[in-house]
């Protein structure tokens, strides 16, 4: 048979349809299997080559299950909310809704083409309304419980996309879409209270099949942290600056203290503070950095005295000066720092630049040189002086601050509340109305979706305003409480609002009465298996476990964790090595591939490139490769003859049988086709294969390579689809060879090597050693001295 993949691939995928082959059945008798993808954004561009590794891990894994019996459920949709589509109307003048749908209809095309077994009655579409209908009620929902607030704060700003970001938005002080630097800027926030579950997203990965470098991962940017709150009196005022530490055992070696340049004090005591206006002036300097940039472990370090105003030591009195730096954050912790220059790096170089007292409280290291960040014994600490175990040390620090009534034992998480508003149009509008009598009022659920106006202009305005502020027909309503006049709340949610509870919807993407029937619900959850990118997992994982969580609680959903468990690709690289980028002009369009080769050879291919979780460079050599493999398969089914077992293949078809079941599972996905091209050299060795025995390849080949596997499947009188016939079994007896390779020496010395029947005795062994040609030779008129047989190792004969 000829590998003809253009006339192939079409007349299946069709066929597939037609038959509506991966269609989940609700509430079926089945094992059922929920396997997930993270959806795509769908960019004017199309797909790329990455998002076809993305899916064909969990494409392989569901197609497997599918044949062991399974009712799977394997959903796609689109991501369709955010920034580029929006840039890309204001560029071309074009609606977002017609960018979207175009872009979506190109991205459809693009994945059947490829032959994806996705369940394409479920797509859902974040931007369509009654899909955000239920974005906002599960945000009204928060709001109702206090999980919804707004307030002013310095934010991180893109003055390039006009939008505010959150943290996860915004890393490395750079924007997240269009990698400009971002700014502060004061300005209202609405924001989720993600904090509020920062314990149970904590505690809930202990019992996930996470992989270990997403849980840990997500545990950093927890950033749980157990220590004490302590209070420090302001000599002369009633106010008390309020710390957090990790380290209250280190309270003695205490100098100075350090606090955010926006901190409330230095407004509130003005008049008390001398050099105000070199304190105005710094903190003008810090409100034009970034936080990345104030944060930075090895910058110069820059502050300012507070002449004035100083700090009373809780435990001895002494006064200690209060210095206001950048690298202290308003919105980390309590604003204010404690400093311990002996065993604090930072603090030991703001104490040298500044000239301020430097006292050891830790045995151990040289403070004359450098901080000691290490362990040992407590000295210059009054009660604590000779404690040598530091959880014993704090313990008592604890209780003593405690009895004193100067602090507490306490925890913080290095995790903020989740910036939740863009000032863009293309967005879920936030459905909050204003009025001046009954402050922020919900809209009423039964008038949801709140949906978007029509618009001419998307462009936000010179302040960052959204462009739903302009029309005064979207602003302007009455209050839903006391039917006074009033405005709504014209900033949309980020894009992550929608992809945060998708996968609920795949369970029931038509319903209009809830967000999903509870019964269904409870049959499909957990997500069995997700799979997606390590970029999401401080962004999207945790808000959408978060979002989870907080729907178990009302009862909206049966499972306290949407996913049982999470793994990740690693990045296609382009043939240079480095990152495809348009810019770098090493972009591989499918489409291209899929023209040239065929869609089968693009699947095995970026599944044989390398360890699915490592980055890998394409290679179109390697890509030909793939393409031989499939020419010699589908060769197969014009040599397969006969019915059973062939003799000399018995063996490694069971081995394979194994490895690919094994490897599939593992995600060692290049190990298994692998072991198939092994198999296929193990076949033209043995100048023969059954047609029973050809069915069995083209099956474990079939979530591989479904296309070529069904037209051969079909070819050899295959019941039905090949994509729906059971899955091979292996018996574990007949993966071990009936015979072994035995090295057979003289004195020692390897002279042959013969072919055994497994676990033959000593006697046997012996004679086959004997009897075989070359050693006959070089026995012959040799005197046996001793005879050793090392079971279906060695025979070694001593002769002189």
């Amino acid at each position: 048979m000829k590998y003809d993949f253009l006339n192939i691939e079409q007349k299946w995928q069709q066929r597939w349809e037609e038959a509506g082959i991966f269609h989940a059945k609700d509430h079926d008798n089945r094992k059922k299997f929920y396997g997930l993808v993270e959806f795509p954004y769908p960019s004017g561009s199309g797909m790329h080559v990455g998002h076809i590794k993305a899916y064909s891990g969990l494409e392989v894994v569901s197609r497997k299950r599918r044949m062991e019996g399974y009712n799977v459920l394997f959903p796609i949709g689109f991501d369709a909310y955010g920034l580029p589509t929006e840039n890309s109307a204001i560029k071309t003048g074009v609606h977002p809704r017609v960018l979207t749908d175009r872009n979506i209809a190109k991205f459809s095309q693009q994945l059947k083409r490829v032959g994806f077994s996705f369940d394409w009655d479920r797509v859902v579409d974040t931007t369509e309304e009654n899909y955000y209908r239920w974005t906002q009620w599960i945000f009204l929902k928060m709001f109702e419980n206090g999980l919804v607030f707004r307030d002013t704060a310095l934010v991180n700003y893109c003055p390039s996309c006009k939008v505010v970001l959150s943290n996860e938005d915004s890393q490395g002080g750079k924007c997240d879409i269009c990698h400009s630097d971002i700014v502060q800027k004061s300005k209202d926030v609405w924001y989720l209270r993600i904090t509020a579950y920062a314990d149970r997203l904590l505690q809930g990965l202990e019992g996930l099949d996470y992989l270990p470098n997403v849980k840990m991962q997500q545990v950093n940017w927890i950033g749980k942290s157990t220590g004490a709150f302590v209070n420090f009196s302001l000599s002369g005022v009633e106010d008390k600056l309020r710390i957090y530490t990790t380290r209250p055992d280190t309270l003695f070696g205490v100098t100075f203290m350090v606090m955010a340049p926006e901190h409330p004090v230095l407004d509130k005591y003005r008049d008390r503070i001398a050099n105000v206006a070199e304190l105005d002036a710094y903190r003008e300097l810090c409100a034009k950095k970034t936080e990345f940039e104030r944060t930075q472990m090895n910058k110069d370090k820059t502050g300012v005295r507070i002449e004035g105003l100083c700090a009373l030591h809780p435990i001895t009195g002494k006064e200690i000066p209060i210095y206001i730096s950048d690298y202290v954050m308003m919105g980390y912790g309590t604003g204010a720092i404690m400093a311990v220059p002996a065993h604090d790096e930072r603090d030991y170089a703001f104490a040298k630049k500044f000239g301020v007292d430097i006292v050891e409280v830790i045995r151990g290291g040289d403070i004359s040189k450098e901080a000691y960040a290490g362990d040992g014994e407590m000295v210059n600490s009054d009660f604590l002086n000779g404690y040598t175990n530091k959880k014993d040390s704090i313990a008592r620090m604890v209780e003593e601050l405690e009895k004193m009534g100067v602090g507490e034992a306490g925890v913080q998480f290095k995790m903020k509340d989740w910036a939740f508003n863009r000032q863009r149009y293309w967005g879920e509008p936030i459905p909050i109305v204003h009025c001046p009598c009954c402050g922020m009022v919900a809209v009423p659920y039964e008038e949801l979706p709140l949906r978007l106006p029509p618009v001419e202009n998307f462009a936000p305005g010179e302040g960052g305003e959204s462009p739903l502020a302009k029309i005064d027909s979207f602003v302007n309503c009455k209050c839903p409480k006391c039917g006074g006049d009033a405005k709504r709340e014209t900033d949309t949610m980020p894009q992550w609002a929608g992809s945060s509870w998708y996968f609920l919807r795949y369970i029931d993407p038509l319903n209009s009465d809830c967000l999903a029937d509870p019964e269904k619900l409870k049959y499909w959850l957990p997500v069995d298996w997700y799979n997606g990118g390590m970029e999401h997992v401080t962004r999207h994982l945790i808000y959408s476990r978060f979002w989870h969580k907080f729907l178990y609680d009302l009862g909206v959903v049966p499972t306290d964790e949407p996913y049982a468990k999470r793994t990740a690709q690693g990045l296609i690289l382009g043939p240079d090595g480095q990152k495809m980028s348009k810019s770098r002009g090493n972009v591989v369009d499918p489409n291209d591939v899929v023209d040239a080769f065929g869609a089968d050879t693009l699947r095995v291919y970026i599944l044989f490139m390398g360890e699915y979780g490592s980055a890998a460079p394409w290679s179109e050599s390697s890509m030909r490769g793939c393409k031989r493999f499939l020419d010699r398969v589908a060769g197969l089914a014009d040599k397969a003859k006969g019915a059973g077992v062939t003799a000399a293949l018995e063996t490694a078809f069971h081995r394979t049988i194994k490895k690919v079941s094994s490897d599939i599972e593992e995600m060692k996905f290049n190990t298994a086709i692998a072991a198939m091209m092994t198999l296929l050299n193990d076949i033209d060795a043995a100048g023969a294969i059954t047609v029973d025995e050809l069915k069995t390849l083209v099956r474990l080949l079939c979530p591989f390579a479904p296309h070529i596997a069904e037209e051969i499947w079909e070819s050899l009188g295959g019941e039905g689809f090949c994509s729906l016939a059971p899955w091979p079994t292996y018996d574990e007896a007949k993966t071990v060879s009936a015979t072994v390779e035995v090295a057979v020496q003289i004195n020692g010395k390897v002279k042959s090597v013969v072919t055994m029947p497994k676990g033959a005795d000593k006697d046997t062994a012996l004679a086959l050693a004997k009897a075989d040609e070359k050693m006959a030779a070089l026995l012959d008129g040799k005197t046996v001295v001793k005879e050793i047989v090392v079971p279906d190792k060695i025979v070694n004969i001593v002769v002189r």
